[in-house]
């Protein structure tokens, strides 16, 4: 049996004997969203006792917070049974993760970025999505650079590292307050609940009916 044979056993066998799901969350504002939305489907989570744990026993489940970027990553191992995630992190990762449900919360979209009024030809595109931006440059048959940044890409505009930047734009007030606007949307993003596969096999019983739970919300599809 290879390695990769022994750790989809392994993973299988830690699905099967798990009496609870294990589902992986992001941290910050949209964990509240996230375990709102959860409730609502049927599982029974109560708030975490110890304020620092990053892996507890929330009732029904068993809840790992983690960044944003990382869920796909759990879920795909086989570490969690399920999570909540953005899309966009599922489009930069090339994430193939069954996707059964589509939340509505957490709305943004991917934009092309430059400071206001600039017309000059773009040399150097700033962002956190650097395999996005660069397929999306690709379509316009720009050959700018991409420079990967993990803080405010804003700020690449503002200082002149970049002539242009690509991020999510929620309401557009940070862009504004900044003299910055979207020149060209790149896509659409919300929390989109993901399954691991081996897991919606052999814990069936438990994850359809939260799906289904979670289909029937208000804003989700």
């Amino acid at each position: 049996m290879s390695v990769a044979d022994e750790r989809s056993v392994s993973a299988e066998a830690r699905v099967a004997g798990a009496e609870k799901l294990v589902l992986a969350l992001p941290k910050g504002r949209v964990m509240a969203a996230s375990m709102a939305a959860l409730r609502e489907a049927g599982l029974r989570l109560a708030p975490r006792a110890d304020g620092r744990a990053l892996r507890y026993d929330a009732g029904d489940a068993i809840v790992i917070e983690m960044r944003n970027a990382d869920v796909p990553t759990y879920v795909e191992l086989g570490v969690a049974d399920a999570g909540i995630v953005g899309k966009d992190v599922l489009l930069e990762m090339g994430s193939r993760l069954a996707e059964p449900v589509d939340l509505g919360f957490a709305a943004c979209r991917l934009s092309l970025i430059r400071p206001v009024g600039a017309s000059g030809t773009i040399e150097r595109v700033a962002t956190k999505y650097p395999r996005l931006t660069a397929s999306y440059l690709a379509r316009r048959g720009s050959s700018a650079e991409v420079v990967k940044l993990n803080g405010n890409v804003e700020l690449a505009c503002l200082t002149g590292l970049a002539d242009a930047v690509v991020d999510v734009v929620e309401t557009g007030g940070t862009l504004r307050d900044n003299d910055l606007e979207e020149v060209d949307v790149i896509g659409h993003s919300s929390a989109r609940l993901v399954v691991n596969r081996a897991s919606l096999k052999l814990r069936g019983e438990r994850l359809r009916p939260l799906i289904e739970g979670l289909r029937r919300l208000p804003g989700a599809f």
